[in-house]
């Protein structure tokens, strides 16, 4: 059944090229596969599917989620390439140097060019 499967996100693009220029340039993620449905991309032992949809950035949550065991050294490194990190202050969550605290995790949130929710996250 299901509990069996492997899982894979699905990320939106209005415009594919431009997703995949931003990707590339601000992620370093080049496709692995070119499918006839979108873009495939492979980090760690997953993947995504990154695909051309009117519905781009239309979520108001996270999409997909990259876990890392360092967080302050993976938000660095982003935005040594460009990255903006989303700001949060609200009384349940808030982000100090673009990383929230939430328990024993710490977690940071960026859109993509089109306006998707993606995040990184480190699991303590």
């Amino acid at each position: 059944m299901l509990s069996q499967l492997r899982t894979h996100a699905t990320i939106p693009a209005a415009d594919l090229e431009r997703a995949r220029q931003f990707y590339a340039d601000k992620l370093g993620l080049t496709p692995t596969e070119e499918l006839p449905g979108g873009l495939k991309y492979e980090t760690g032992d997953s993947w995504f599917l990154l695909y051309p949809s009117r519905g781009a950035g239309s979520a108001t949550h996270t999409l997909i989620g990259f876990t890392t065991p360092d967080i302050e050294a993976e938000v660095a490194a982003l935005k040594e390439r460009g990255l903006v990190f989303e700001e949060y202050d609200f009384p349940t969550l808030k982000t100090v140097n673009s990383i929230a605290t939430m328990a024993a995790n710490r977690a940071a949130w960026f859109k993509d060019s089109e306006g998707n929710i993606l995040g990184i996250v480190q699991f303590t």
